[in-house]
């Protein structure tokens, strides 16, 4: 709660500096509040805050998924300076939605009651529809907007119904008090009708196929550094508050559900990594890259043991500072070039390497290669996937011809920087050095959670 708190503070504090006119330091004031926060999650927690557990509480998974994503967040607002120089005017009003919004990703590690899921769940949203249209000059960023507010209002109707039944047969919006119902109570009717909706307002919110139809427009219209944020931040906090929900408040009837489950992982492979196939803009390239890593981090809900948890939040570190490492990239290519299609990337390591070198560790990591993070997260939650009787061996299979297929374009990507028949990048306009200090981190990251996986237990203090 108190990560909570001094999150919210910062971005009313970031806020009000554009109000001062003081606007150019509202990076700065995120940057030293992330970084206390960050601190302040390795501390035990306040007991005052004991009095708000049977709404919120900070335990050990909410503890580490925060710091995840306050690191994420932190490495982000370090690309902010050059990623926003043209938003001058507003860039405090950026920066705090950014972390209002991470204000309620944290609120979705650690609810204890649907009430505060669904609080969790927009107070995460709202801020990103707004800024998707960040952009006020950008058609595509108008249209991501409106279409992901549309969407996401559609996805809170069906959320809210689910809750509605839940209630209307459990008695109660307490997490662990659902938990009991539904165990003593597998074949009821309605309890289901509740959760399958509740899994479907949520398989929006994670973009799992065939709810992820907005994800593709959204991520490529909008700003890219807010790209980023949506596709690494948001999906943890997202994916997270799902699987909670469900091994959590419907562990009872896992066999209604799991079996859904596998279908939409199965469609979400299928469909994500062959749309990913026929792109020729990177970044839409990238947005249904991150729709597939969907249907692998959907895996974990097979073969559930104590370890989960930890193999979750392994997988969603490395897939979004892998995330961070790619987006930096484009970003940079995006303003010398004003486009984002595999053309523009063409020669970027003559002229960039660090950064061309960290966007294809990035992908290779993204993509599961060995002596890499991704591969090491994969490699758990397949894993654990394959000791699920009758269907684990089965939903493995299918995301390793998955992972097969992604390689293929991000391979494509990886060509055009590394052996272009000519470089396009005929500019004397260097990266700036935050940009190569981040890509540099990335690098270190990803190999060294690939080599000694131990590490990220360490580091986080588990």
């Amino acid at each position: 709660m108190s990560v909570l708190i001094i999150i919210f503070l910062t971005a009313v504090a970031a806020l009000f500096a554009g109000v001062f006119e003081k606007g150019k330091f509202s990076r700065y004031i995120g940057i030293l509040g992330l970084l206390i926060a960050l601190y302040v999650s390795f501390l035990p927690e306040c007991s005052f805050f004991s009095q708000y557990k049977a709404m919120f509480e900070f335990g050990p998974n909410a503890a580490l998924f925060t710091k995840i994503s306050i690191l994420v967040t932190l490495l982000l607002f370090f690309l902010g300076s050059f990623a926003f120089n043209n938003h001058r005017s507003h860039q405090s009003e950026l920066y705090a939605l950014i972390l209002f919004s991470l204000s309620g990703g944290i609120i979705l590690f650690g609810f204890q009651n649907l009430v505060t899921l669904f609080l969790g769940i927009e107070i995460l949203s709202i801020p990103l529809y707004v800024l998707a249209g960040s952009n006020k000059t950008n058609i595509r960023s108008n249209e991501a907007s409106i279409k992901y507010f549309l969407m996401g209002a559609f996805a809170t109707g069906f959320l809210l119904f689910g809750i509605a039944l839940i209630y209307g047969t459990a008695g109660s919006f307490d997490l662990y008090t659902v938990h009991q119902y539904s165990i003593a109570n597998p074949k009821d009717l309605m309890f289901v009708a509740g959760a399958v909706l509740m899994l479907a307002a949520l398989s929006f919110k994670v973009s799992m196929a065939p709810f992820h139809m907005w994800s593709p427009d959204v991520y490529q219209g909008s700003p890219s550094l807010i790209t980023a944020f949506m596709m690494s931040v948001v999906k943890i906090s997202a994916f997270f508050s799902l699987f909670r929900v469900m091994t959590i408040g419907f562990a009872g009837i896992i066999g209604e559900w799991i079996n859904i489950i596998g279908v939409l992982i199965i469609i979400t492979l299928f469909l994500a990594n062959t749309m990913g196939l026929a792109q020729s803009n990177a970044k839409r390239m990238l947005a249904y890259s991150s729709v597939s890593h969907v249907g692998y981090l959907g895996l974990i809900f097979f073969g559930l043991n104590n370890l989960s948890a930890y193999n979750l939040a392994f997988y969603l570190f490395a897939y979004s500072i892998a995330t961070v490492g790619v987006m930096s990239c484009l970003i940079w290519v995006e303003k010398l070039k004003r486009e984002t299609s595999y053309n523009a990337f063409k020669g970027l390591a003559q002229s960039e390497p660090i950064m061309a070198v960290a966007a294809a560790v990035s992908m290779l990591s993204m993509a599961g290669i060995p002596l890499t993070a991704g591969f090491m997260g994969k490699f758990s939650i397949f894993a654990q996937a394959i000791q699920y009787p009758k269907m684990g061996t089965f939903m493995v299979l299918i995301a390793v011809l998955g992972s097969a297929i992604s390689i293929a374009y991000y391979l494509r990507l990886i060509m055009m920087m590394f052996f272009p028949k000519e470089s396009s990048f005929k500019t004397s306009e260097r990266v700036p050095l935050t940009y190569n200090i981040v890509a540099v981190f990335i690098i270190v990251a990803l190999l060294a959670m690939g080599i000694f996986p131990d590490l990220f237990a360490k580091q986080f203090g588990l």
